[in-house]
């Protein structure tokens, strides 16, 4: 049943969108209702705000006044979802909410591919687009949160460390 799940936009009253998302999860825990409401998130981002010469790290929502839902579309779905308190609507016309497609979740981050790789520390590898499109350089560190390697390129006679998606290089 899971492979049936989309993510769909709730729309909720502006400043709600943390206690619709706990209002969400507790009826479909009371409910057993886990395997059509899978997930719901409220997109933040960080954002760094320098006061007083100090740093400060403060989350915001990424989009105020909605709520992203993860579920199968079925009446006993809709109507939990559309019920909870502070909801005012599924984003969609009235009758049939719209999910949201691949193109727009990758867009919006609520759901992150992630990308097998077959590379590890110290492998050559040559470097496929971007700025250092055909250099040739080895592989210092592997992130799979940001997707990316730091490698080691020859640029100016110097060793250069540069930060590439897994997609940006190909191996020797």
């Amino acid at each position: 049943m899971t492979d049936e799940a989309r993510w769909y936009v709730v729309h909720t009253y502006s400043g709600h969108e943390n206690k619709v998302k706990v209002n969400i999860e507790k009826m479909v825990e009371s409910r057993s209702m886990e395997d059509v409401v899978l997930e719901v998130k409220v997109p933040m981002e960080e954002k760094v705000e320098i006061k007083n010469g100090k740093k400060k790290i403060k989350e915001s929502k990424l989009y105020p006044g909605y709520v992203i839902v993860k579920m199968v579309m079925t009446d006993e779905s809709w109507y939990l979802v559309r019920n909870t308190r502070g909801v005012t609507g599924f984003v969609g016309p009235s009758s049939k909410p719209v999910p949201l497609t691949e193109q727009e979740i990758r867009n919006m981050g609520v759901e992150v591919a992630r990308q097998e790789i077959n590379f590890k520390e110290g492998d050559s590898v040559r470097v496929v687009s971007g700025p250092f499109e055909s250099f040739i350089g080895s592989i210092v560190k592997i992130n799979m949160d940001k997707q990316t390697f730091k490698v080691l390129i020859n640029m100016f006679g110097r060793e250069t460390p540069v930060e590439l998606e897994f997609h940006q290089v190909e191996s020797l």
